[in-house]
């Protein structure tokens, strides 16, 4: 069954909610676009951080920390500064603690349907957020864009499509990122002391005390290599920042760009395969008991436009109008003797 409800209410906010296969995914567009929660009915797996008893106002409260909420422009900008090729910004200090802007606004902004379909055994929504004028952030930022998401939800699971244009005359700067936040434990009947998290990591980007980075890569540790290693325990420790650059990874054997969460009882395993312009992941998990963890795969570098590394080892990059960048991801599940 492939089914669309344009009009579903999700804890009283208007959603759209796909069911494909044995995925339920809703999306709420009132609310970034931000994909509230993906289930996998047949093996009960809640794939994002999710709780019945949670409400809207609380997601609304902090929504960088329920479902999957894409961010453009994430992480931190160091004292608010964002350093173009043609322009210097000044963004408001909205981390005032580390004194950064953090996590940009397209997040928190409604995003248009502009089509949706159920053909072809899958269910397609896209949607859209032009920045303009009109936008409360445009006097920090004057430079017009559009970001669209295409969220095809089938057997397959949930792929996500993002699509940056520019549409200005002021170079766009490129960071993209998502603040996935992974449920914990991941089945209803599973228990958070036997996850394990495996990232493909390659170097450790170190970061200072601001959670900005010093520009020096690092070899990793034993620490770092649980990471690696399929051996990290995502909760029940403090988690905070620690980013590494992408590598290759292996799952089932073949190649896999991407992160898994594995359930060392029950043999379930949830898989965020990433594209390669994902060069980057940042992981957090909210100090480790709160029933969540992040593993947030980044087209660049924190801080990436103001580094004076090139931009060969930050990711950054430009777009001149028209322009379009495009990165996507995909998160499906795996259950027990089932394979990728």
């Amino acid at each position: 069954m492939n089914k669309i409800e344009l009009d579903y209410q999700f804890k009283g906010v208007p959603c759209v909610r796909m069911m494909s296969g044995r995925y339920v995914c809703v999306i709420a567009n009132t609310m970034g676009a931000s994909v509230l929660r993906l289930r996998d009915e047949e093996n009960r797996v809640e794939v994002f951080r999710y709780k019945d008893d949670c409400t809207a106002d609380t997601i609304n409260a902090a929504r960088e920390i329920w479902g999957l909420p894409t961010l453009y422009l994430p992480n931190r900008f160091n004292k608010g500064v964002l350093r173009t090729s043609d322009a210097e910004y000044h963004l408001p200090i909205n981390e005032t603690a580390l004194g950064n802007f953090i996590h940009g606004w397209v997040h928190k902004r409604e995003h248009e349907i502009e089509c949706y379909s159920t053909e072809d055994n899958k269910c397609v929504l896209v949607t859209s957020y032009t920045f303009d004028k009109r936008d409360e952030m445009y006097q920090y930022f004057p430079v017009d864009f559009k970001i669209s998401y295409t969220f095809t939800l089938s057997d397959k699971g949930l792929l996500q499509e993002i699509y940056l244009t520019s549409n200005s005359d002021k170079a766009l700067p490129v960071s993209i990122c998502t603040h996935t936040c992974m449920n914990s434990p991941m089945s209803d009947d599973g228990r958070e002391e036997s996850l394990r998290l495996s990232v493909p990591i390659g170097e450790r980007c170190e970061l200072d005390d601001r959670c900005l980075p010093t520009e020096k890569l690092l070899p990793l540790n034993d620490y770092d290599k649980e990471y690696k290693e399929g051996t990290k325990p995502p909760v029940l420790c403090d988690i905070s920042n620690d980013m590494y650059t992408a590598e290759m990874n292996k799952l089932d054997g073949k190649d896999f760009y991407g992160a898994v969460v594995s359930d060392l009882v029950t043999g379930l395993r949830v898989c965020n395969e990433v594209s390669k312009e994902f060069r980057f992941w940042n992981m957090w998990n909210d100090r480790g008991f709160n029933g969540y963890f992040c593993p947030e795969p980044m087209t660049a570098m924190i801080d990436a436009p103001n580094l004076t590394v090139s931009r060969d080892v930050s990711g950054y990059t430009e777009l001149t109008n028209g322009q379009t960048y495009k990165c996507w991801q995909r998160f499906f599940v795996l259950a027990k003797g089932e394979t990728y």
